[in-house]
């Protein structure tokens, strides 16, 4: 059998206890030895859940360690690394979230997990130059509004029915008070720290349309149908000091 077949037996026994011991996994004595495998399966689990546990602080707060090592032991018993690259590791976790009966009581989780994945993304994303304002303030009126904006790498937008931003900061700092509503979070990291900002509905619908490259004239005129009180150079000034932008380009 090649070294590749083997690997894959390997890793195929890890994954499902259901699994044969793989051939050539043995004792100090030569003899077949399931019980230390075991052992060995179940720390690669165990690790995977302290990576999840890593990633969804929050989350794991909000419901408390035993809940949340046991769900996210279901979740890890079917959900294996694509890649060695941890930090990749509980993408679709949130999405597992949102459908987890057992999660329903706590019905903002799975938007709280959507927020910290994408803050691990801002956190890891490439170091790009953020635009400032400055580099959009030299163009004439026309070039400006027929310009698309480029979103920076660390930037990503969670839409909620709930105040998730403002749950994920009262874990952060003491003193916040939570109300119920909705909010638009806009993760970004102008500089080296990554910020967790709740925007106004309006420039939120502005930044979506960005965001799907729409000119910046057509996505003001689109959300001052929705906002009549929508100012398009306050968003941008906002949105730019933000750093939620890398680039710019007429279309």
């Amino acid at each position: 059998m090649s070294p590749v077949s083997q690997q894959a037996r390997f890793a195929a026994a890890v994954q499902d206890p259901t699994r044969p011991l793989p051939d050539g996994v043995v004792s100090y004595r030569g003899d077949a030895d399931p019980l230390r495998f075991a052992v060995y399966r179940n720390n690669v689990h165990v690790g995977l859940v302290g990576v999840l546990a890593s990633k969804f602080p929050v989350c794991a707060r909000l419901v408390g360690d035993d809940f949340f090592t046991a769900m996210a032991r279901i979740y890890v018993a079917d959900h294996k690394p694509a890649t060695p690259v941890m930090m990749r590791y509980g993408a679709d976790f949130p999405d597992f979230i949102a459908s987890f009966d057992n999660a329903r009581s706590v019905p903002y989780l799975a938007d709280i997990a959507r927020l910290e994945e994408a803050w691990a993304i801002a956190y890891n994303a490439a170091d790009q130059e953020p635009l400032v304002i400055a580099q959009l303030a030299g163009l004439e009126p026309h070039s400006l509004l027929e310009t698309q904006l480029h979103a920076h790498p660390a930037c990503s937008l969670i839409i909620s029915t709930f105040p998730v931003g403002t749950i994920w900061s009262a874990h952060q700092t003491s003193g916040i008070t939570v109300r119920p509503g909705a909010e638009t979070v806009l993760l970004t990291r102008p500089q080296a720290d990554v910020q967790v900002t709740v925007i106004p509905a309006a420039d939120a619908a502005f930044l979506a349309r960005l965001l799907r490259g729409e000119a910046i004239g057509a996505a003001a005129a689109a959300v001052l149908e929705t906002h009549a009180s929508f100012d398009l150079a306050q968003a941008l000034t906002g949105l730019c000091a933000l750093g939620a932008f890398s680039s710019s380009r007429e279309g």
